[in-house]
């Protein structure tokens, strides 16, 4: 009789170890790869967000001068709550805004109480070992609105201003003969993101 074998286990299990180190370090830098995209994406959605608000804050502050320049005529307050009458040169301050958080302006389109913009930026994903992401830079896009906050009833006389009525619940009686104290841009229009 031939006395059994014996097989030793030993060894065969370091070569899946290996494997499975391999494989974790693989998913671990993947995982690192995505977060840096994801960085990256949010740094350009913020360019983009910060960008899109400062175009229209710009218009905003340009609606409430026309008002103040106007405030005597009241015929001419409606156009200037509707955008009429602004210039939408805003896209300017748009790309300072953008070069502020890292990214470059690219389309800039400003609506009626609006502007549309798009950023990309200017650092790129960065090496990983997803091929292919050195070069890739993030791109955003943002939409910011103008609106109006007050409303105003045309009076019955001449020479008598309309009270501005605005959402915060604030009126502003405004005395021809002294107009010292004019609400602001901010409590004219409010900016804001579009949803």
């Amino acid at each position: 009789m031939t006395p059994p074998r014996s097989y030793s286990d030993a060894g065969q299990a370091f070569p899946i170890y290996i494997i499975v180190v391999a494989g974790l370090l693989f998913l671990a830098f993947a995982y690192f790869a995505v977060g840096q995209a994801a960085v990256n994406r949010n740094g350009a959605q913020t360019a983009a967000d910060a960008a899109a608000l400062a175009a229209a804050q710009e218009t905003r502050d340009q609606l409430a001068g026309l008002w103040v320049d106007d405030v005597l005529d009241p015929t001419k307050w409606d156009d200037i709550f509707h955008g009429v009458g602004a210039v939408y040169d805003g896209c300017d301050r748009a790309g300072l805004l953008a070069a502020q958080n890292d990214a470059k302006l690219g389309p800039c389109d400003p609506g009626v109480l609006s502007y549309t913009v798009g950023v990309t930026t200017n650092k790129p994903v960065g090496d990983s070992v997803v091929p292919g992401t050195e070069g890739i830079h993030s791109e955003a896009s943002a939409t910011a609105v103008i609106e109006r906050l007050c409303s105003f009833e045309l009076p019955g006389e001449d020479g008598v201003l309309p009270q501005l009525t605005c959402k915060d619940g604030k009126t502003w009686d405004l005395n021809p003969d002294d107009l010292t104290d004019l609400p602001e841009p901010q409590d004219l229009f409010d900016v804001h993101l579009a949803e």
